[in-house]
């Protein structure tokens, strides 16, 4: 038995929705959201948004999909996609490209080619904790402020935590805002033989016991970038601030993408709990690659049992007082079906099931093939044998969905008001466009867990 059923994630109505200027797939790593922003991309555009997918994706798989060579800083138009007024654009974040891209703006010609040139800039600009995620909000609000698109979904880093992507910008921001680059440059603000005197003084105890820990060329290396930077490190908090306002303004609508596992639905839970706290406009929850059955009517138990019969001698066919002999006449019985409990109708449906397949096998024994022909033992016990493989992956894949299902019921107990689209699982992975079209629809007719 499952939960209450959630209500039902309308994707479409919130595609079409005008108001809706921004997208966000937020989630734990490895469950889907590049493929759901790219989804959800082609299917906007295709339904007359102007839409934007940004995408923080190392792979070039996304490109390929989409028919374009390689996804850089600069969207670039899918050609394929589109109708009506619709269009289709795609990047991929660099977040080097996207902190270079800053100091060139906010910084003179000269003051830019020294700060780009510092040794520490470059190790903070390539990979700083953060750098990443600091960089995502700022590409969201260039995009926004361009206004080239109605539509600009965003596909978020792939972090160790989902929460990183609210959290790394003000952490970054606090870190060149804080106390520890305010003291690296306090002796430049001085200034003077006052600025010496501090530095030879106030700093040489700190300076010394940094150069220590850090090692004294580090040390100036952060210190003339301090310096180079001065003009700009409040530009960082501001603008993350900025884009944060911009995240819980309406026009926004966060979906959170999980797979239907304890982790990723764990994290999931964790992220709507924190939109809530930061007033962040939650649409739904995107329930990737669920697993379903067109034969769910067989009970895993009920497979097993039959699987076990055809292995270990059809122990369900024999004749009751005749526990070692065999049926071997040219009819065979239906058996008699008990009545009585649920548990003793169910093993008669197992007799059933397994009954079937040993009288195909009995029938070809009373009716042998010509002279010549091969024997039918041996086909039989293939045929065996491969049925009970088949029987037990079916209970394997039951398993599988019960185990599922009981993990979205647990995220539902917790949260019934969130809104639930499932996307069942494909095959193989989506490659091209017509993979991300079926990817788009299912989201579109998306079932609500427990339903």
């Amino acid at each position: 038995m499952s939960m209450d059923t959630p209500p039902q994630l309308a994707v479409d109505r919130l595609l079409d929705d005008r108001e809706t200027r921004i997208i966000v797939c937020c989630g734990a790593g490895g469950v889907g959201k590049t493929t759901t922003a790219a989804a959800l991309g082609v299917r906007a555009a295709e339904r007359g948004r102007k839409a934007v997918v940004l995408t923080i994706d190392p792979a070039r798989r996304l490109a390929q999909s989409m028919g374009i060579d390689s996804l850089d800083n600069t969207p670039r138009k899918v050609e394929t996609v589109g109708a009506g007024d619709g269009e289709l654009h795609a990047m991929m974040l660099d977040m080097k490209r996207t902190f270079d891209e800053i100091v060139e703006a906010h910084a003179d010609a000269e003051r830019a080619r020294a700060i780009l040139a510092n040794p520490f800039y470059q190790s903070l600009s390539a990979g700083f904790a953060g750098t990443q995620e600091y960089m995502a909000m700022e590409k969201l609000g260039q995009l926004r402020a361009r206004d080239d698109w109605d539509l600009i979904i965003v596909d978020t880093p792939p972090s160790r935590s989902a929460l990183d992507f609210l959290d790394a910008p003000k952490r970054l921001g606090s870190f060149l805002d804080g106390k520890f680059i305010r003291v690296l440059m306090a002796p430049a603000k001085v200034g003077g033989r006052a600025g010496m005197k501090f530095l030879n003084v106030g700093m040489s105890m700190m300076t010394g016991t940094l150069s220590k820990l850090m090692g004294a060329s580090l040390l100036k290396d952060v210190q003339t970038f301090v310096a180079a930077m001065d003009t700009m490190f409040g530009g960082f908090r501001t603008r993350a601030d900025a884009t944060f306002r911009l995240l819980q303004a309406p026009g926004t609508a966060f979906l959170v993408v999980a797979a239907p596992e304890a982790d990723a639905l764990r994290e999931a839970a964790y992220f709507v709990e924190r939109l809530a706290a930061e007033n962040m406009p939650l649409a739904g929850l995107v329930l990737n690659r669920v697993h379903g059955s067109g034969a769910d009517q067989l009970s895993a138990e009920r497979a097993l049992a039959a699987a076990e019969n055809l292995e270990e001698g059809g122990i369900v066919d024999q004749e009751s007082g005749k526990a070692g002999l065999r049926d071997s006449g040219a009819e065979a019985t239906e058996p008699t079906e008990p009545t009585g409990t649920a548990e003793t109708a169910g093993s008669a449906e197992t007799a059933r099931t397994a009954h079937s397949a040993r009288t195909t096998r009995t029938t070809r024994t009373a009716n042998p093939p010509e002279t010549g022909s091969p024997g039918t033992e041996g086909d039989t016990a293939v045929v065996d044998r491969i049925t009970a493989g088949l029987l037990r992956l079916h209970a394997e894949r039951m398993q599988v969905i019960a185990r599922e299902q009981r993990t979205r019921d647990r995220f539902t107990s917790l949260h019934p008001e969130v809104a639930v689209a499932e996307v069942a699982a494909l095959p193989g992975d989506v490659h091209d466009l017509a993979g991300l079209r079926a990817i788009g629809e299912r989201l579109a007719a998306g079932v609500p867990a427990g339903a």
